[in-house]
C-alpha cells in the first residue's frame, strides 16, 4: 500500500481550488473515470469542510504544535475511518486500497487521504507538515527533504521569494548610500 501517494492526496486536497464541481473533478484520480461521474455538490461541500481541517494538521505541524496535529488527525480518522479493501485487474496485479467504494466519493477519498497523513506523521513527525513560506502562497506540502529544511511548497516560489528579497536588499542599500556630488 503506497501510504506516500496517500498522503499527497491529502496535500492536492488542501491545495486545490473547490468552487464548483469541475474543480473537484480535476482533483479526482483520472484513472477512474466512474469516480468522477458520481460526485455531487454534498461532495463538494465535505470536500470543502474537510479541506479546511487537514490545513490545520498542516499549520499545527509547521508550527511544532504536535499535539494539536495529532488530535485533528485522530478526529478526522474517527469522522472519515479506513475500510481496507483488496483490488486488483488480474491476479497478479492485488493491492490494498484504505476504502471501499461506499458512502459517498469524499468519504472513499478522504479515509486514503487522512490515512496517508496519519501514518506520514507516525513515519516522519509533524515537523514534515509545511505551509509555503511565501506569502503571496500559502500552498501545504510535505516536507521530503533529507534533514528537514524545506520551506516553500516548490521551486517557482522558492525562486519568486529570494528573487524578491535580493531585490529589496538591493532597493535598501541604494537609499541607504549617500549621494555625492562632484565639485
Amino acid at each position: 500500500m503506497n501510504f506516500d501517494a496517500y498522503a499527497r492526496n491529502g496535500v492536492d486536497l488542501v491545495n486545490a481550488r473547490l468552487d464548483d464541481l469541475d474543480d473537484l473533478q480535476s482533483l479526482l484520480p483520472g484513472d477512474d473515470a466512474g469516480l468522477r461521474e458520481e460526485i455531487t455538490e454534498r461532495d463538494l461541500a465535505t470536500f470543502r469542510r474537510a479541506r479546511k481541517r487537514l490545513r490545520g494538521v498542516f499549520e499545527y505541524g509547521a508550527s511544532g504544535q504536535d499535539a494539536e496535529a495529532v488530535a485533528e488527525l485522530n478526529a478526522l480518522l474517527e469522522a472519515y475511518p479506513v475500510h481496507p479493501h483488496i483490488s486488483g485487474h488480474d491476479s497478479s496485479d492485488w493491492h490494498m486500497h484504505p476504502a471501499s467504494r461506499g458512502a459517498s466519493v469524499a468519504v472513499d477519498y478522504l479515509a486514503g487521504a487522512v490515512w496517508g497523513l496519519a501514518v506520514w506523521l507516525c513515519e516522519y513527525g509533524s515537523a514534515r507538515f509545511g505551509v509555503c513560506a511565501d506569502e503571496r502562497c500559502g500552498n501545504v506540502y510535505l516536507d521530503t527533504s533529507s534533514n528537514c529544511c524545506r520551506r516553500f511548497c516548490s521551486e517557482r516560489c522558492a525562486t519568486r521569494s529570494h528573487v524578491a528579497a535580493h531585490r529589496a536588499r538591493k532597493r535598501a542599500a541604494t537609499v541607504e548610500q549617500p549621494l555625492t556630488s562632484v565639485s
